[in-house]
């Protein structure tokens, strides 16, 4: 296959682009290389991908359509199978300081990326979605059929948008399309802001760390892995069902509570943490659980790597990391 992956030097993209290389895919990656975290930190992710002849990156806003069907053209990218769209602005908590933006990137910039799919005849398309669609769902764990229409921040909100969106073209253009709901994805390369990297950073810093409420608050964590063998297979069910549309969970179909992750963390890495307690944040849920049948059933999902031996390999990959 020819397949573009959108935020593809970033923490899920990079190892996206390897693992469809190793499989035999010609593989285009798009990226701006935002400003969030440092450039130097993407063009690590994209050290292996760029061995490959079949690799190639295209760097582009996904906002600006005109400019991404440039820098493809100057690469000489014909033909699409398959759009991954896993670019986005993320993030609960800067999403509330930057709404506005959150809505360019994640809506302007999913409608240019559809819009993209349909003008190079690409009738496949992967998307990028987030448990965050679920808000405080009282009813666990969280399937694909629970109301999703009470998000609790901006960050949420662009992310069931982006659902209808992508629902739209398939409506009108027959696109198949699958939106993938990932639960706090982590494990090598995750992003310096999320809770487990930034708590392993400042624990082994010597630093406290942030623990917002009173750490009862849980997520199901789903190590990058899983993540990617759900990716793989929701690629391939787009092949195999012209025409589909489907929403389905990726995750762990487990949760841990946040104080149990901080114990995991600062066990692994042999600190004692040192903990700055402080108030619930607005737009935080009070936990994530996926139920992952669905996933099973369309393409066989089956979540491999428990947060014990996850942490442990995030933990070898940042003690070899420069920053």
């Amino acid at each position: 296959m020819n397949v573009l992956v959108t935020g593809g030097a970033g923490f899920i993209g990079s190892h996206l682009c390897e693992r469809l290389l190793a499989r035999g895919h010609s593989v285009v990656a798009l990226d701006n290389f935002d400003p969030f975290y440092p450039r130097a930190v993407k063009e690590r992710n994209l050290a292996v991908a760029r061995r490959s002849e079949r690799f190639r990156l295209a760097e582009a806003d996904i906002r600006d359509l005109d400019g991404a069907e440039r820098a493809l053209d100057a690469l000489g990218v014909g033909a699409l199978d398959v759009v991954v769209h896993l670019a986005a602005k993320a993030g609960v908590r800067p999403s509330l300081e930057q709404p506005l933006l959150y809505t360019q990137v994640n809506l302007d910039g999913t409608t240019a990326m559809l819009e993209l799919a349909r003008r190079r005849g690409c009738a496949r398309f992967v998307f990028g979605s987030s448990s965050s669609v679920y808000g405080n769902n009282a009813k666990v764990p969280f399937a694909e059929t629970d109301p999703v229409d009470h998000p609790i921040s901006p960050y949420a909100a662009t992310k069931r948008a982006g659902e209808l969106l992508c629902h739209t073209y398939h409506h009108l253009y027959g696109l198949s399309v699958v939106c993938l709901r990932f639960f706090t994805v982590y494990g090598p390369r995750q992003r310096p802001d999320l809770a487990i990297h930034k708590f392993a950073r400042l624990m082994l810093a010597g630093r406290p760390i942030p623990l917002y409420g009173d750490g009862s608050t849980a997520r199901d964590y789903t190590y990058v892995d899983d993540i990617l063998q759900g990716i793989e297979a929701a690629v391939g069910y787009t092949a195999e069902q012209p025409r589909a549309f489907e929403i389905v969970n990726l995750g762990g179909s487990r949760t841990t509570p946040l104080t149990r992750l901080v114990e995991l963390l600062a066990g692994e890495l042999g600190v004692e943490p040192s903990i700055e307690w402080l108030p619930p944040q607005p737009g935080d849920v009070e936990r994530t659980f996926a139920d992952t049948g669905k996933a099973a059933r369309l393409f066989g999902y089956a979540p491999a790597t428990p947060i014990e031996p996850g942490i442990v390999r995030f933990a070898e990959w940042l003690r070899g990391e420069p920053y």
